[in-house]
C-alpha cells in the first residue's frame, strides 16, 4: 500500500486489530493534542487566546490533568480563569441578562481539544473513503478490523452518505454494517452465556468468552467518544 503523509496515520490506525479503529483514531489525536497544548505549544499566544475561549470538556480537563505536568495545566487555567473573569461573568450582582447566561452556556459547552480532534476526524475519514475506493489492500485492512462500535458505525454513515460517491455507498456500507454486526453477534451469545452460568445446573460449565461480556458489551455500545464527526 502506497503511503503519503495523509494515509501513515491512518495506515497505522488499521494496521493494528485491537477494537474499533475509530476509537484508535480518537484516542491518538486525543493524546496528541493534549499533549501538545501542556507541552510545546502551552506559552504559544495563539493557542492560548483559543484555549482561553473554549477551555475544555469534562473529560478533556482530566485529560490535560493525566498527560500535562501541574505547572502547564494550572498556567493554562490560571488564564482561562482570568478570561472568564474579565469577559463572561458578570461584574454585578442582580439578574444576569440573557446574552450574559448565552456566554456561560457557550463558554461550559465547548471545549478546544473536541474541536480541533472534530476538524481532524473529518480529514481522516476522508482519506479511509478514498482509500477503501481505490486500494484493495486497504479495503481487505478495513474489513479485517476486529468491529466498529455501534456509535461509530452510526457516525461514520452519516458522514460516508454526505461525502462518498454513490457508486462506493452500497459496498462501504455492507462492508461497515458486517463488521458490527457481526460483533453484536458474538457479544449477545457470549452474554448470554454469561447470564446462563449463574444458573445451579451450569455450576462447574465452561465460562468460555463470556468472562468479560459486561465490559466488552459496554465498549461496543458507547464507543470511545461522545460524537465523531458532525
Amino acid at each position: 500500500m502506497k503511503e503519503t503523509i495523509c494515509t501513515i496515520p491512518i495506515n497505522d490506525i488499521f494496521n493494528l486489530h485491537d477494537g474499533c479503529p475509530f476509537c484508535r483514531m480518537y484516542e491518538m489525536l486525543e493524546n496528541q493534542y493534549a499533549t501538545f497544548i501542556t507541552g510545546s505549544a502551552m506559552m504559544d499566544p495563539e493557542t492560548r487566546v483559543a484555549t482561553n475561549k473554549k477551555g475544555f470538556c469534562p473529560r478533556h480537563f482530566e485529560k490535560i490533568v493525566e498527560v500535562g505536568k501541574r505547572l502547564p495545566v494550572a498556567l493554562i487555567l490560571e488564564t482561562h480563569l482570568d478570561f472568564i473573569d474579565k469577559e463572561i461573568l458578570p461584574k454585578k450582582a442582580g439578574k444576569p441578562d440573557k446574552k450574559a447566561l448565552h456566554k456561560i452556556e457557550e463558554i461550559t459547552d465547548s471545549c478546544y481539544i473536541c474541536d480541533r480532534i472534530q476538524f481532524d476526524i473529518q480529514h481522516f475519514l476522508q482519506t479511509v473513503f478514498v482509500e477503501w475506493a481505490n486500494s484493495e489492500e486497504f479495503k481487505k485492512l478495513y474489513k479485517s478490523q476486529d468491529f466498529i462500535c455501534l456509535r461509530h458505525y452510526t457516525e461514520v454513515m452519516k458522514y460516508a452518505n454526505a461525502k462518498m460517491p454513490s457508486k462506493h455507498l452500497t459496498d462501504f456500507h455492507k462492508d461497515t454494517l458486517n463488521l458490527t454486526r457481526n460483533y453484536l453477534d458474538i457479544l449477545k451469545s457470549d452474554t448470554t452465556h454469561f447470564c446462563r452460568m449463574f444458573d445451579y445446573q451450569n455450576r462447574g460449565a465452561d465460562w468460555g468468552n463470556s468472562k468479560d461480556a459486561i465490559e466488552r458489551d459496554i465498549k461496543f455500545l458507547s464507543g470511545y467518544l461522545d460524537r465523531l464527526a458532525t
